[in-house]
């Protein structure tokens, strides 16, 4: 479902200009997700907050930091009151919680099928995360499965987020 009005629980998408946005658009268009216009994610909490990943590590903020930017604001069509109060709750302890470069690499290394031994399991004991990994993390903490395909919270970006949410039939 989209939004113009964030709900707490909603996931907002945006670009990231200059270098770093266009490399993670080539990225997300290497690993399958499209050419698209998303290359970061944050999860609305209430009173107008958000959390999101970034590089200093994962902040939380307010959500007029993106006024006047073009920002898409998604989430499954049938979210309950309890749900979208258990998706901030679980998103909120990631405050503090380290950027990864490294998923970066495991997106890499999963799209081209490489074998990188231990890798994933390597990346997720050290507690780091990039913001889709947070946003989708968040919601299967609070028991919402976003992709039915049983993928790593490590392999989704925000133009996967942006397919699977922004369709009518979500």
């Amino acid at each position: 479902m989209i939004r113009t009005d964030p709900q707490p629980g909603d996931i907002g998408l945006t670009s990231i200009t200059g270098p770093v946005g266009l490399l993670i658009k080539v990225g997300q268009w290497l690993n399958g997700d499209g050419f698209g216009a998303y290359q970061h994610a944050f999860v609305v909490l209430p009173e107008g907050r958000l959390i999101e990943a970034m590089p200093g590590g994962a902040v939380i903020a307010e959500v007029s930091e993106y006024d006047g930017r073009d920002v898409l604001y998604v989430s499954p069509a049938d979210l309950t009151h309890d749900q979208r109060t258990a998706i901030c709750a679980c998103a909120k302890k990631y405050q503090d919680i380290p950027y990864s470069f490294l998923d970066y690499l495991a997106l890499a290394a999963h799209r081209f099928h490489l074998p990188v031994p231990r890798l994933r399991r390597y990346i997720e004991s050290t507690g780091h995360m990039i913001c889709s990994q947070l946003a989708d993390r968040a919601y299967l903490d609070a028991g919402v499965h976003l992709f039915d395909d049983g993928r790593w919270p490590g392999y989704v970006t925000p133009m996967a987020l942006a397919n699977d949410l922004a369709t009518p039939d979500r």
